[in-house]
């Protein structure tokens, strides 16, 4: 069993940063981590997944050049870098994982709360 619990969400200006932490409550060494966003009125999205080892496996192209994902496993910890944030990027937040192996998908097994970022000046 993995309970997964999302932070750092917050409002923040265009252009400015926020980091995202999904803290995992249970075994986390062998699982794939996936991030996820929802804007409001729109789909659930990925934006990237993080084998178990630190491999980035996926990053969605409105995240490349933006945002940093990354893990430490011994911390039980899995993190969103963001900078230089953008309105488009107002969504709530979200971690998921599952088995080593597996794909990063809305069918992921495991997922937390979410946590809510708003980008406005």
């Amino acid at each position: 069993q993995l309970t997964l619990v999302e932070s750092g969400g917050d409002l923040v200006q265009p252009g400015g940063s926020l980091r995202l932490d999904c803290a995992a409550f249970g075994p986390m060494k062998y699982v794939t981590i996936g991030w996820f966003r929802q804007a409001p009125g729109k789909d659930r999205e990925i934006v990237s997944c993080i084998t178990a080892r630190g491999r980035i496996t996926h990053q969605a192209e409105s995240a490349k050049g933006r945002f940093t994902t990354y893990r430490d496993n011994d911390k039980k910890m899995a993190y969103l870098q963001m900078n230089n944030l953008k309105p488009e990027d107002t969504a709530v937040y979200y971690c998921a994982a599952d088995g080593q192996g597996t794909e990063c998908s809305g069918a992921m097994h495991y997922w937390g709360k979410g946590t809510a970022v708003t980008v406005s000046s």
